[in-house]
């Protein structure tokens, strides 16, 4: 009877280990998909984390630039979207023309300090963008091929008056766009001068990091 007994314990043994092998495989298995899972929590936070912030950040950059410029918006001859200073070209320019007119310069002036006080604390360039309408320029005027050129001489007109007037050269260029992207339509009068635009915007400083990661 106790032979039995031992033969009986003795052929269980391999069941228990085995057993105990399984759970010891599932316990594992389940330890690492509990840390897969937690480290994949941990990750869309710190994402929703950032998104956070940026989208914080972008939100008080905007309100630091609307009490920069609360004069020069409040008399209503510039407007601010989404960050992008909007100046309209007839006020800036006549018709075919990258000489500034003396309303226009005027205007320059009083948006140059808040532009250079708003730079001081911010790690940003000013990106100094021309548009045109979709009409050709004059056949009479010699001094620009097309409308793209146009677009770049009126940039950089305002571009040098900004610097002449103290905003750092450093911190400011020119960009040219000609009729592309317009902001309304080129059907009437009414949209084309809404098109013939300059747009000052603050956008992020390329770091030294930057430059090289994306230099050739």
């Amino acid at each position: 009877m106790s032979d039995e007994l031992d033969i009986d314990g003795e052929s269980n043994a391999p069941i228990w280990a085995a057993f105990g092998d399984l759970m010891s495989v599932l316990l594992g298995a389940f330890v690492l998909i509990l840390v897969g899972v937690i480290g994949m929590q941990l990750q869309l936070t710190s994402k929703l984390e950032q998104e956070t912030k940026q989208r914080q950040e972008e939100q008080q950059r905007r309100v630091t630039l609307e009490q920069a410029l609360a004069a020069p918006l409040a008399s209503g001859r510039v407007t601010l979207v989404n960050g992008r200073i909007g100046i309209s070209g007839n006020v800036l320019f006549a018709l075919n023309s990258d000489q500034l007119q003396p309303e226009g310069r005027e205007l320059l002036k009083t948006l140059a300090g808040p532009l250079t006080t708003y730079l001081k604390s911010r790690d940003e360039i000013l990106m100094v963008s021309g548009f045109t309408d979709d009409q050709a320029v004059h056949e009479g005027n010699r001094r620009f091929t097309d409308n793209l050129e146009l677009s770049a001489e009126r940039s950089l007109t305002v571009t040098r008056a900004l610097i002449s007037e103290g905003v750092p050269s450093s911190s400011v260029f020119a960009a040219a766009f000609g009729a592309e992207q317009p902001v309304s339509d080129n059907a009437d009068e009414a949209g084309r001068a809404k098109n013939r635009r300059v747009e000052i915007a603050p956008i992020p400083r390329q770091s030294a990091t930057d430059a090289k990661a994306h230099g050739p």
